[in-house]
């Protein structure tokens, strides 16, 4: 009996073995199928996710070559590179445009300075390795007088100078030249003027001179200067009796894709008068009227001149609003007698002062604020160095001073 019951123990025992032992095997196929699905999906997982990284890194790569490309259109600075070098706390006050103009605003003063060389040299020149004495004064005058400031300015200069000497107790040289240079700069003041452009519409401007002074060149610079700040501008040749100036003139025209009114051998009042009504007729903001180069003493041509300016002022009854006299900056003290005679003539507004490019004296411009031989002290809306476009830039009096005295 207890063999039979220790037999049937041993059964079961075996059975439970076996149940377990499949219970085992079922367990580990159910493993390796969850194992195989899970691999499976894993594996889908990392498909999907390195797709979508190579997604990922293509559009990246689309967008880095977009920006690259607009930097290189735009050529403007690379902004991970501005906001590393600026600290987290300061703001950079310096926008790109004002960033372009210096280098600029540099490159003007040193073509001014290089223009004015001959006079920075002998100016600039007494004030090294020098006492300050009476020596040093007898040589500004006569230095001064040379670069053709004339007697009145020079005078002028030199009083206001010894003043400064004593009243501040200077004894080195360098710091006389400051004062100088200061003195020199309010000396000039007077002459510097903006040009009020937009205060008519459309702004008249006549522009006289003598031959050879540079007159319709500086018509075609100024020309480029007003597109530039995004005014409409129409040209009128007024010279009508030399085919060269017309041709020339229309040649800055189609340079600068602007109009000009001209006509073959006709009167040049009657050109400036419909070059004004086309002016008005097409909402232009600028006319300017070229007229033939004259002598002050070509007493027949100046009265030609005085036609012209009334038969505008039959078109526009406020017209010509500017009258203007370019200057050969290399005339000297003849340059003055140009002004006076011109300004007798059709009262001038404002002058343009050209070829100031290494062999002008520069001091004339002094003896104008000074009221030399009677000249009025007409206003100096722009200067010229030079025969590039950029050449002609508005006159300002501490940059003029500074490139006459030579200084940095």
């Amino acid at each position: 009996m207890f063999s039979f019951f220790k037999r049937k123990s041993k059964e079961t025992a075996q059975e439970s073995s076996i149940v377990k032992d499949e219970l085992e095997v079922s367990q580990e196929e159910t493993g390796r199928a969850a194992s195989v699905e899970t691999d499976t999906d894993s594996l889908a997982m990392e498909g999907a996710a390195a797709e979508a990284e190579a997604e990922a890194e293509a559009e990246a790569a689309c967008v880095k070559a977009e920006e690259s490309s607009v930097k290189q259109e735009n050529a403007v600075v690379d902004d991970e590179t501005s906001e590393a070098e600026t600290p987290a706390d300061e703001t950079p006050v310096q926008d790109v445009a004002t960033a372009q103009v210096e280098p600029e605003k540099r490159s003007w003063f040193s073509r001014l300075r290089q223009g004015l060389s001959r006079t920075g040299q002998n100016l600039g020149g007494l004030f090294v390795g020098v006492k300050v004495d009476e020596s040093l004064f007898e040589e500004l005058e006569t230095a001064l007088i040379m670069a053709d400031a004339g007697m009145d300015a020079t005078t002028s200069l030199l009083t206001a100078l010894r003043a400064r000497v004593k009243k501040e107790r200077l004894t080195d040289a360098q710091a006389v030249k400051a004062a100088l240079q200061e003195i020199l700069a309010e000396h000039l003041r007077p002459l510097e003027k903006t040009f009020p452009v937009g205060r008519h519409k459309p702004l008249v401007m006549m522009i006289a001179g003598v031959n050879g002074a540079g007159k319709t060149t500086s018509i075609g610079k100024l020309a480029y200067n007003f597109q530039l700040q995004g005014h409409r501008v129409l040209l009128a040749a007024g010279d009508t009796f030399r085919a060269a100036a017309r041709e020339q003139l229309m040649a800055w025209g189609e340079r600068n894709n602007v109009t000009v009114i001209a006509q073959d051998g006709g009167d040049p009042a009657a050109v400036a008068f419909d070059a004004v009504n086309a002016g008005r007729a097409r909402d232009t903001d600028i006319v300017m009227v070229d007229t033939a180069g004259r002598l002050p003493t070509q007493l027949h041509l100046m009265e030609e001149l005085k036609k012209i300016k009334r038969v505008i002022g039959k078109a526009d009854a406020q017209a010509p609003h500017e009258v203007l006299l370019v200057v050969d900056g290399n005339t000297g003290q003849n340059a003055i007698a140009q002004i006076r005679a011109f300004d007798a003539a059709i009262g001038l507004t404002g002058l343009v002062v050209t070829k100031l490019d290494g062999t002008a004296k520069g001091g004339t411009l002094a003896a104008v604020a000074a009221g030399a031989q009677g000249v009025r002290p007409v206003p100096v809306y722009w200067i010229g160095v030079g025969e590039g476009l950029e050449d002609l830039q508005p006159f300002v009096a501490s940059e003029f001073a500074a490139a006459l005295l030579g200084s940095e």
